[in-house]
């Protein structure tokens, strides 16, 4: 079997399966089923150990309601550059693609990350863009910036939040898709959309999560 470190592409087909996403079936990701053989799988292959899950082989709820509602209000990303910002599956950078970006770049610090969304933006016939670099730390050029699930954990929060909000003061649209975690900010967002969205028990402590699209609110 591929080796994550020698084959990442490879890796992920053997790994995952072809799906679409409950909310955005005009879709298709390379989808893990259950989270612990992949994630030991990753480990192994990679020859490390207490590696983050592997994020990017599931359709975040956050992911799937950004991406929805790009494909719902096209204009919103039709022929400007967009930012995928921890990608993961790349699902929002690809709805965003579909819809008609001028560009598209998704970001993630995770190589296999990188390697899933090049394979899932070829499996939906689109062109993205992938990097590797901290964003955060530099300015952004991109027009619009799509963050789903974003405020999971403490660290990752206080890191991207001054970011995201730096950039919605730019002048950039920054969409921000969260299923209700633990560190969202309280205030500088503004609603837009609410989904529900399936998620799976192993990932998550129930099997639906209501999820919230805003908009990130300029000074």
């Amino acid at each position: 079997m591929a080796r994550a470190a020698d084959d990442p592409e490879g890796f992920i087909r053997a790994w995952t399966t072809i799906e679409a996403p409950p909310l955005v079936p005009e879709l298709r990701l390379h989808l893990a089923g259950p989270v612990t053989p992949l994630w030991e799988a990753t480990e192994q292959t990679l020859d490390a150990t207490g590696l983050p899950p592997p994020y990017w082989a599931f359709a975040w709820p956050g992911g799937q309601a950004i991406a929805r509602h790009v494909l719902d209000n096209q204009a919103l990303v039709a022929g400007r550059r967009v930012l995928d910002f921890a990608a993961g599956s790349g699902i929002a950078g690809i709805a965003a693609a579909k819809a008609g970006a001028a560009s598209v770049t998704a970001s993630d610090l995770d190589g296999l990350a990188l390697a899933a969304i090049r394979l899932n933006a070829a499996l939906n016939g689109v062109a993205v863009e992938t990097t590797s670099l901290d964003l955060t730390s530099a300015p952004q050029a991109a027009a619009v910036i799509l963050a789903g699930d974003v405020c999971y954990e403490r660290p990752m929060t206080e890191s991207v939040w001054p970011w995201l909000k730096k950039c919605a003061d730019g002048g950039a649209l920054v969409l921000l898709a969260d299923p209700g975690r633990a560190y969202l900010p309280a205030q500088g967002l503004v609603e837009l959309a609410r989904h529900r969205v399936k998620t799976s028990m192993e990932l998550e402590d129930r099997v639906e999560r209501e999820t919230i699209v805003y908009r990130v609110a300029p000074e």
